[in-house]
C-alpha cells in the first residue's frame, strides 16, 4: 500500500516539516528518525511511503516542525491514528491540517473538558458505508448535547448546498466523521461545515470564513482522509468559575485541626450549589522534615511525589474496626477544631502517634490487598525511596541527608536491604508505604466525588524542590545544588526572594527526556484535572543565589548572555573591578546606613582598604557569614539592624563576575539605582551604565531566554493532557507571552499586576480568553487588605477602574468587594477564580473583622507560618442561603 501525507501549513524560510509515526518508515516513533517532508507550495508540504499493511494493522503518526533555529515542536495532533489493515485500497492519501497548539480549541481537549464537562454528549446514528472514496474528519468541541456537525458542499453527495438535508457527522472520539463515495463528483469540490440540530432535525448555521476546497486524487482506486481541522466556529464563549483555597485551610465538623481530603467533598457540595466548576489547590506534597511550623510551607515538599499525612483523615483509616481506639481525641480534636488557626506541630504530633497506632494494629493483612499491590507497583520508582528517607529522617532526628551517619549517599542496593522482610528496618519503613496508600485512597474518594459534582480540581506544580528532600537525596545529578533559586525584588518583597530550592539541571534532565518531570506529571493527573505551574518564568531563565548569600537580592538569573568585558570601554565606562564588584562602603555610606552605629560598626566588622574606604573582615564579608554571626547573639531590635545593615553592605555592588570566566563575563546586580554605589557616581557615568542595565535586563536576553524555553516546555506539555496553567508573574520578559500563547498555556491576570508597564492597574474585561483573572493569590492580601494598604493608590483604583466619583472610602465596603468581584466574573477569560475570602468579603455578615487575618502567605518573610484556616465550617457555608443565592445568581448571570 502506497501511503500519501498531504499537509496544510504555511511555513517561513528555514523551517522545514516531518512525519514521524510507528513504522520504521516514518522513524519508529523517534522524532529525530522522523521522515522528511517535501515543500509543495504555500499550502501543502508531502511525503510518501510504501507500507505492507499485513506487517502494521494500524498507523500512528503526528507531524513535526523544525524552524530556523534547529528547535523542534510537534502539532498539537498528538497521535493521528488510521486502521490501514481494514482499507481495501492499495493507495490511501491522507489530508492533514497543523494543529497549532494555541488553538483555542484544543484546551476542550484537556481533561477537565474530555473528563468531566463534555463527557456526555451525543450523536446521531449512520449507517455504515458499504463503499466510499473519502472520509471527513473534523472537530468541533462546543456544540449543544443535541447538535452535531453537518456537511454542505457541491455535487449530490453533498447535498448541493441543502441546508435541508445536509449530509450528518457521526462522532468518534474526539473527531465528527463521515464516509462519502464521491466517485462521481467533479474536483476541485467546495464544501462547508455546519451545526445540525439532529433532534429537532434543524440547521442552525454554517461555519464562519470561505468554502473548504478539496482536490481530486491523481490515482483512481484511491481513499482519501481529510483532517479538517477544527469546524469554524465561536471558540472562546466557555467560561467557568471557581474557588482556591488550600486543603489546610479547610474546616470542616469532621476535621482534626487542619483541613484534610475528605473536606473536599463539603467543599465540594458548596462550590456546585453556587455554580462553580473548579476547585483549586495549592501543594498537597509532604512537607515533613522537621516537624516544626517551618514545615508549614507548602512548596518545600521532603518528596515531589509523596502526599502529606496532615490531610488524612485518622477515623477513615481507622474504619469500624479501629473506631473505639479514637474515642480518646474526641476533646482533643474538640480543642484543634476550636482553634482560630492551625496549630500544626500538634495536629502532625498527634496524627503522626495515631497513626503508627493504627498501623500497628492493622499487622501484615493489607500487604496482600491487589488494591494495595497495585498501588506500591506503580509508585515505586519514588515510593520506595521516601519510606526509606522518612526511616532515615525519623532515625537521624533531620532530612538533611549530609548530616545522617549511615545512607548519606542514596545506594539502590542498600535501599532495597532495607526494605528486604529480612530486614529489621523493613516494617518500620513500610509504615510509610501503609501511609501513601491511604492517604491515596481518600484523596483519589475526594475527586471522584468532586467530579460526580461536574467539578474540576486544579493542582499546584512548586517550581523547585526541597534542598533536603528525597528528590535531591535521591537523584543529585538532577539539581545544581551549589544555587538557591527564587526571585528579584518587587513591590512586595524589596530585597527579593531566596527560596532556598537547588536550581534544575536541565541539560542533564533533558538527557532522558525529562524523565523525572513526566513522572511527575502522571502522578498528578492521578488526582488533577488542571494544574498551576509555579512561576512558569523559571522556564525561560531561573533566579539563582549563591550559597554564601542570605538575601535573594544578591542573586542572577541564570542562564543569561553576561557583559563582555570590552563591552565597558565600547560605551566608554573605565572598567573599575574594586569599585564596581566589590562592596562599596564609605563613611558616607555608614553614616546612612548605621547612623550613630557607625562607629561600632567600623571598629567591630570593617578594616581600612587603603583606598579611601573599607572592606568588611573575612569573618563577615558574606551574608551567610553575617547570619551565622548574629544567630549567636541576643535577638533585639539593635541586633537586627545591624545585621541587616551588613547585610546591605554586601549587596551594595555594581557587577557580579561570572565564576570561571578570568574577568571576563559580568551580570549586573539587580535594582543598581537602589544602591549608594550607584547614587554615589557622576550623573554621565550613571547614563552609560544604566543605558548597559537596560540592555542587559530587556533585550539582550529576549531570544536567548525563549528558545530556553522552547526547548523544555513544549516536551513538558507533550508529556500530559492536564489543562496548564502558568503563573507568569514578577519581571516577565518579552518573549513570555508569546511562548505561552504558542503552546496554549493559560495565563495569570491580577488586577494589581499589570503585565503593561505605562498601566497601573489591570482590568478584567481587558484578559486574553486562555487566561485565568483573579482577584488575588495566597502571596497576596486579599480584596479587602489590599484596599487599606496605600491610601492613594487606592484613590486612583476607585476613581479610574471603579468609575466611582469622590472620595474612597478607608475601609473596603460589601459593594466594593463585589464589585470588583463582579469584574472578574465578566471577565472575557476562560477561568474566574477568587480566594474564598474574597467572595465572603461580599458579605457583611460573613466577613471576617480583621481583613489582615484573611491573608494566606508573606512573601518577604522566608519563615511565614502558614496557618490560615476558614472562621466558619463548610457545614455552616452551606447553610448561607443568601449569600449562596447571590453567588450562584452572579456566577449564572455572568455565563460561567
Amino acid at each position: 500500500m502506497k501511503i500519501d501525507f498531504y499537509l496544510r501549513f504555511h511555513t517561513r524560510y528555514g523551517q522545514a516539516l516531518s512525519v514521524s509515526g510507528n513504522l520504521l518508515s516514518l522513524g519508529g516513533n523517534d522524532g529525530a528518525a522522523a521522515l522528511p517532508m517535501r515543500f509543495i507550495n504555500q499550502d501543502f508540504w508531502h511525503a510518501s511511503i510504501e507500507v505492507d499493511p499485513a506487517q502494521s494493522e494500524t498507523l500512528h503518526y503526528h507531524y513535526i516542525l523544525t524552524n530556523e533555529h534547529g528547535e523542534r515542536s510537534t502539532d498539537a495532533e498528538k497521535d493521528r491514528v488510521v486502521n490501514i489493515a481494514k482499507k481495501d485500497t492499495e493507495h490511501l492519501v491522507l489530508i492533514d491540517t497543523w494543529n497549532y497548539a494555541g488553538e483555542f480549541e484544543n484546551s476542550f481537549f484537556t481533561a477537565p473538558f474530555r473528563e468531566v464537562f463534555f463527557n456526555n454528549g451525543g450523536s446521531p446514528r449512520l449507517r455504515k458505508a458499504k463503499r466510499y472514496t473519502h472520509q471527513f474528519r473534523v472537530k468541533a468541541p462546543l456544540l449543544g448535547p443535541q447538535e452535531c456537525v453537518c456537511l454542505l458542499g457541491e455535487g449530490a453527495a453533498l447535498g448541493n448546498w441543502n441546508s435541508e438535508a445536509p449530509v450528518l457527522l457521526e462522532r468518534s472520539g474526539d473527531w465528527w466523521t463521515v464516509k462519502l463515495d464521491l466517485t462521481n463528483a467533479s474536483f476541485p469540490l467546495t464544501y462547508k461545515y455546519g451545526v445540525y440540530n439532529f433532534k429537532k432535525a434543524d440547521f442552525a448555521a454554517y461555519e464562519e470564513g470561505d468554502n473548504r476546497t478539496l482536490f481530486s486524487p491523481d490515482v483512481a482506486d484511491t481513499i482519501t482522509i481529510a483532517h479538517d481541522g477544527f469546524v469554524r466556529l465561536p471558540n472562546s464563549t466557555w467560561k467557568g468559575a471557581g474557588i482556591a483555597i488550600p486543603v489546610f485551610s479547610l474546616r470542616s465538623q469532621a476535621s482534626f485541626g487542619v483541613g484534610e481530603f475528605a473536606d473536599l467533598k463539603v467543599l465540594a457540595d458548596w462550590a456546585a450549589g453556587v455554580g462553580m466548576k473548579l476547585i483549586q489547590l495549592l501543594p498537597v506534597n509532604d512537607t515533613s522534615a522537621t516537624f516544626t511550623r517551618a514545615d508549614s510551607y507548602p512548596y518545600a515538599a521532603i518528596s515531589a511525589f509523596a502526599l502529606h499525612p496532615q490531610y488524612i483523615s485518622l477515623s477513615r483509616v481507622a474504619g469500624k474496626k479501629g473506631a473505639a481506639s479514637l474515642k480518646s481525641l474526641a476533646k482533643k480534636q474538640k480543642q484543634l477544631n476550636a482553634l482560630t488557626e492551625i496549630d500544626y506541630e500538634e495536629v502532625m504530633k498527634i496524627k503522626m502517634q495515631v497513626l503508627h497506632e493504627l498501623y500497628e494494629a492493622a499487622g501484615d493483612d493489607f500487604t496482600k490487598e491487589s488494591d494495595y499491590r497495585d498501588f506500591v507497583a506503580a509508585n515505586n520508582h519514588w515510593l520506595k525511596a521516601y519510606a526509606v528517607f522518612s526511616h532515615l529522617r525519623d532515625k537521624f532526628g533531620t532530612s538533611d541527608y549530609n548530616q545522617w551517619k549511615t545512607n548519606a549517599v542514596y545506594n539502590e542496593e542498600e535501599i532495597d536491604k532495607l526494605i528486604s522482610a529480612r530486614s529489621k528496618t523493613a516494617k518500620d519503613i513500610r509504615f510509610y508505604f501503609w501511609l501513601q496508600y491511604h492517604l491515596h485512597l481518600q484523596l483519589r474518594d475526594a475527586v471522584e466525588y468532586i467530579h460526580k459534582k461536574g467539578i474540576v480540581v486544579k493542582g499546584d506544580i512548586p517550581i523547585g524542590i526541597y534542598r533536603y528532600s528525597v528528590d535531591a537525596w535521591q537523584e543529585p545529578e538532577l539539581y545544581h545544588m551549589d544555587w538557591q533559586a527564587g526571585a528579584p525584588p518587587d513591590d512586595f518583597a524589596v530585597k527579593g526572594q531566596n527560596w532556598g530550592f537547588p536550581t534544575y539541571n536541565w541539560d542533564r534532565m533533558q538527557e532522558d527526556g525529562f524523565r523525572w518531570w513526566k513522572r511527575r506529571f502522571e502522578q498528578m493527573s492521578n488526582y488533577f484535572d488542571a494544574f498551576r505551574i509555579d512561576h512558569i518564568l523559571g522556564f525561560f531563565r531561573i533566579w539563582s543565589i549563591p550559597m554564601d548569600a542570605v538575601e535573594g537580592i544578591m542573586g542572577r538569573f541564570i542562564p543569561a548572555l553576561p557583559i563582555r568585558h570590552h563591552e565597558f570601554g565600547e560605551r566608554g565606562i573605565w572598567f573599575d573591578y574594586d569599585r564596581y564588584c566589590r562592596p562599596y562602603i564609605t563613611d558616607a555610606v555608614l553614616g546612612e546606613i548605621f547612623g550613630g552605629s557607625a562607629e561600632f560598626v567600623r571598629q567591630h566588622f570593617l578594616r581600612d582598604n587603603g583606598r579611601g574606604g573599607y572592606d568588611l573582615l573575612e569573618s563577615y564579608n558574606t551574608q551567610r557569614k553575617i547570619e551565622a554571626h548574629f544567630h549567636l547573639q541576643d535577638e533585639n531590635d539593635q541586633n537586627a539592624a545591624l545585621k541587616q545593615g551588613l547585610f546591605d553592605l554586601v549587596s551594595n555592588v555594581l557587577f557580579f563576575e561570572e565564576p570561571g570566566s578570568n574577568g571576563t563575563n559580568y551580570h549586573f546586580r539587580i535594582a543598581i539605582e537602589s544602591t549608594t554605589s550607584f547614587r554615589h557616581l557622576d550623573g554621565a557615568l550613571q547614563a552609560r551604565l544604566k543605558e548597559l542595565y537596560v540592555d542587559y535586563f530587556f533585550r539582550r536576553q529576549d531570544e536567548f531566554w525563549k528558545h530556553e524555553a522552547l526547548r523544555k516546555l513544549p516536551a513538558l506539555k507533550e508529556a500530559t493532557n492536564m489543562l496548564i496553567c502558568g503563573e507568569d508573574l514578577g519581571m516577565v520578559p518579552a518573549s513570555v507571552p508569546d511562548v505561552m500563547k504558542d503552546l496554549g498555556i493559560l495565563s495569570l491576570e491580577i488586577q494589581r499586576m499589570p503585565k503593561d508597564p505605562k498601566t497601573e492597574f489591570f482590568h478584567p474585561k481587558t484578559a486574553p480568553y486562555l487566561s485565568v483573572v483573579t482577584p488575588s493569590t495566597h502571596d497576596m492580601s486579599t480584596i479587602r487588605g489590599w484596599w487599606e494598604e496605600d491610601r492613594d493608590r487606592t484613590q486612583r483604583f476607585y476613581n479610574q477602574v471603579l468609575e466611582s466619583h469622590g472620595t474612597a472610602p478607608y475601609f473596603c465596603d460589601s459593594w466594593i468587594n463585589r464589585a470588583i468581584v463582579l469584574q472578574h466574573l465578566y471577565s472575557p477569560a476562560m477561568w474566574s477564580i477568587f480566594q474564598l475570602q474574597d467572595l465572603l468579603g461580599m458579605s457583611d455578615e460573613l466577613r471576617r473583622d480583621d481583613p489582615a487575618a484573611e491573608r494566606i502567605n508573606q512573601p518577604a518573610d522566608p519563615k511565614h507560618y502558614w496557618r490560615y484556616r476558614m472562621h466558619l465550617t463548610l457545614e455552616q457555608l452551606l447553610k448561607e442561603k443568601e449569600f449562596n443565592t447571590e453567588v450562584r445568581d452572579y456566577i449564572t448571570n455572568s455565563g460561567r
